[in-house]
């Protein structure tokens, strides 16, 4: 090799970047002591940034498009470098390029639950899981906050340190939105919204631009989820009176299916039918306030077993309440009498049918007479 020629190869003539491997995002042109022939050709591909470094200083930004490296297009260069020959000699530069493609399918979540306050629950323990994309957008900026001298910078270097803004960031934002927590579950494109708006601005700040960001997964501590399942059933069942009594008329059949028949449910029936009415006339009793009569078609059963339940009186009939120092005697409620009136109520209630009473009131009554 001659002198010339190895002189020749110190000389770089061209300056280019092919991306031969998929996530950097910058990458600095490997110079050693070459030295930069004036003239030179510097190509900058689409969705890529060229930066030139002077003496430690951005000098000059180039986008997309085939530069020829002279005094005009250098201007920059040219007055910090201050060449007397006008650049008409090879000179020193460090030259990085950027890739300005979108970083896609980027993933992020929480490695541990995140405590919100919300307006409904107070505070709220959740953990969340996404994707988004970004692009880098200031190749100057991104240089001095980011990426610096490396020589090859990636997406999985600067991966954490976003991991880490997005779930900083959706801490406050979820925090400080005014919106409840069930009203963004049920609707993850409101609250990706939301934490985009409020991550834009910190991405920004490191010459970077936020393109999308998306929701995909909210997950609740087990207790939490409990909670919110329990609120669910309450505001489907509605009015608590009708579903007691609801379930109070299905218990019926099966009841009948029992041994003793209808006839038996008096004593053990502690189905809260009208469980408003009765509570009152409790309290009522319990104050000693006489000559209030219970309301018809509710009453305190008391089982053989000495237990209290809620039972079914006779359409009409009134219970006398008993007054301070003239207490009346308890009535049997496993009398037949009573039984009979306790199924007069409950057909009177419609709670059961006209068959189920004659049938339970004629095994009533085989009974009584034997």
């Amino acid at each position: 090799m001659s002198l010339g020629s190895f002189i020749k190869k110190q000389f770089i003539d061209i300056l280019q970047w092919n991306e031969d491997s998929d996530g950097v995002l910058a990458y600095r042109y490997p110079m050693a002591d070459f030295e930069i022939q004036y003239g030179a050709s510097l190509t900058v591909r689409e969705s890529q940034a060229a930066v030139f470094i002077n003496e430690g200083q951005v000098a000059d930004v180039f986008g997309a498009g085939m530069y020829k490296l002279t005094t005009q297009t250098l201007p920059v260069l040219t007055y910090l470098k201050n060449w007397d020959k006008l650049f008409e000699s090879p000179f020193k530069s460090d030259v990085y390029f950027f890739s300005t493609r979108l970083q896609l399918g980027r993933k992020w979540g929480t490695p541990q639950p995140i405590t919100i306050r919300d307006a409904d629950f107070g505070m709220v323990r959740m953990r969340a899981f996404g994707v988004y994309s970004y692009k880098l957008v200031d190749p100057k900026l991104f240089f001095s906050e980011i990426s610096g001298t490396r020589e090859v910078y990636t997406r999985d270097d600067l991966e954490l340190q976003l991991r880490n803004l997005v779930v900083a960031t959706m801490t406050s934002a979820l925090g400080g939105a005014g919106v409840p927590f069930l009203d963004m579950a049920g609707n993850q494109g409101l609250m990706s919204q939301k934490i985009s708006e409020a991550l834009t601005p910190v991405f920004a700040k490191y010459g970077l631009e936020l393109d999308n960001f998306a929701v995909e997964n909210i997950s609740l501590p087990e207790e939490l989820q409990k909670a919110i399942d329990t609120r669910i059933t309450m505001g489907m069942i509605g009015n608590m009176q009708t579903y007691t009594q609801y379930q109070a008329a299905n218990a019926i059949p099966l009841a009948a299916q029992n041994e003793g028949g209808l006839a038996g449910i008096g004593a053990g029936m502690a189905a809260g039918v009208g469980v408003g009415q009765v509570m009152a006339g409790a309290m009522t009793n319990a104050l000693g306030l006489g000559g209030v009569a219970a309301p018809a078609g509710t009453g305190v059963v008391i089982g053989a077993d000495g237990g209290m339940g809620v039972g079914v009186m006779a359409s009409g009939a009134q219970q006398p309440v008993p007054t301070q120092g003239n207490a009346a005697p308890a009535a049997d409620p496993n009398s037949p009498q009573a039984k009979l009136g306790q199924l007069k109520g409950l057909l009177d209630q419609g709670l059961i049918s006209q068959g189920d009473y004659d049938s339970a009131k004629a095994e009533v009554l085989k009974k009584l007479i034997g």
